[in-house]
């Protein structure tokens, strides 16, 4: 799935672990550095795992306040991301539980996964030529709606797993460590997952080929 479509500007590696380190001693400014760094990328998650803007804001904010509430939990500076996100998945799933908007039930993979044709005993995924659209078409704002709302229809298990290897860059170790699961689970439902949501975008280059 493309990724250009999604923001970066998350701190990793060696400034990643100096920012733990400086929120972990106190710093004054760390807190508002943290912030700055982490509420963009916190918001985008939860509004997609979530799936509506008022729930979204709230877990958010609570994910930041936990962050804060909690920083003496980080044993591994190397790995605040991770446990920012597993703070932000705990906060979400408990405000699913009693949203008013979450949905009543939700889309089995199923009816998300894409067409197969058969040619004797050989299946083929049937796909759309993307390779005639315009390179910049694949990074607008019409596709990223596409892709988020591809993600959003995915029903929770899968849309988890996706949102944090695929969009967040997590690794499957870290993933499978938030959501609690196994690292050959992770694989799994990200294999599926992308699947699926390649299966929209196909929908979406059918449609825009249809019109050129």
């Amino acid at each position: 799935m493309p990724r250009a479509c999604y923001d970066r500007s998350v701190t990793t590696g060696a400034a990643e672990i100096e920012l733990a380190e400086d929120l972990l001693s106190g710093k004054p400014e760390a807190f508002d550095r943290f912030v700055e760094t982490y509420r963009q990328k916190i918001f985008q998650y939860t509004l997609l795992m979530c799936g509506h803007h008022d729930d979204a804001e709230e877990v958010a904010q609570e994910t930041l306040l936990r962050v804060f509430e909690k920083l003496d939990q980080l044993r591994e500076p190397e790995r605040l991301k991770a446990w920012v996100f597993r703070i932000a998945r705990n906060a979400c799933f408990m405000r699913r539980r009693k949203s008013v908007f979450a949905p009543a039930q939700e889309l089995s993979l199923d009816e998300l996964m894409p067409a197969f044709s058969g040619n004797g005993g050989e299946r083929r995924m049937e796909i759309a030529d993307w390779s005639n659209l315009p390179e910049a078409q694949a990074i607008g704002a019409q596709l990223r709606g596409i892709l988020d709302r591809a993600i959003q229809q995915l029903p929770e298990i899968y849309r988890a797993v996706i949102l944090l290897r695929d969009v967040e860059e997590l690794s499957t170790e870290e993933t499978a460590e938030i959501l609690e699961v196994s690292e050959d689970t992770v694989k799994t439902r990200l294999h599926r997952a992308r699947l699926a949501v390649r299966r929209s975008l196909d929908q979406y280059f059918r449609q825009t080929q249809a019109k050129s």
